[in-house]
């Protein structure tokens, strides 16, 4: 149990809250993609220490928009380039995994913040081809409010920066403000308000809002978790 007065947790409280989150999400969640530990790569300077890494998630189609959803002629472009995948998605937070001639996949990892003090997300995307996906790309396939934030304000809702363990480009939602948001989240929690709150629960309530920029939602049970 842990306080989250300023809604930031330690690299520690990090890696319990994110191994909880790999199981719920693996309990609740059975027929979608799991997300798995990646130990940091072993550096003749660092520890070895399994608990420094990252949570990844790869090979994910989000889930497709309807028209009324998002903007008519992206909701055709969709449907022209997943032209593989014919059946309808009756849960809005299924993944769907049927592959098609032109379906845009992604990859996101989690990883700890020592600056912010926070989770980030960090993801890339790309066609069946291995072709990376400009921004443009992206906010076709991303929920019609997080388009027009895109549109809004790019480069500061998402970026583009050097992930801090691969050393490659990655696109990512910008930290600034995470801190503050999830202090809301935390103190309007029922277990927060009797003094302390499961480290295991920051990590739900985290993607819980970040998962619906691209359409992945939190199930409902895992929200309810009584940890």
């Amino acid at each position: 149990m842990v306080e989250y007065s300023d809604g930031t947790l330690s690299s520690t409280e990090f890696y319990a809250a994110a191994s909880a989150f790999s199981e719920q999400w693996a309990k609740f969640n059975s027929y979608l993609p799991r997300w798995s530990w990646v130990p940091s790569p072993k550096r003749p300077w660092s520890s070895n220490d399994n608990r420094a890494g990252y949570l990844s998630l790869d090979n994910v189609i989000l889930p497709r928009l309807s028209e009324e959803n998002h903007h008519k002629g992206d909701a055709v472009e969709k449907e022209e380039c997943s032209s593989g995948c014919e059946d309808d998605v009756d849960d809005p937070a299924e993944v769907v995994l049927t592959e098609g001639p032109g379906e845009h996949r992604y990859d996101f990892h989690v990883v700890y913040s020592a600056s912010y003090r926070v989770p980030v997300l960090y993801f890339r995307a790309y066609c069946n081809d291995g072709q990376p996906l400009c921004l443009d790309d992206i906010g076709k396939d991303i929920p019609v409010d997080s388009a027009q934030l895109l549109t809004i304000s790019k480069w500061t809702f998402m970026t583009q920066e050097e992930h801090p363990v691969l050393n490659r480009p990655w696109y990512t939602l910008h930290p600034c403000g995470t801190s503050d948001w999830m202090k809301l989240l935390i103190s309007s929690d029922a277990s927060f308000a009797r003094g302390q709150m499961p480290v295991e629960k920051y990590m739900v309530s985290w993607f819980s809002v970040v998962g619906q920029v691209f359409g992945l939602k939190i199930p409902l049970h895992m929200l309810n978790l009584d940890l």
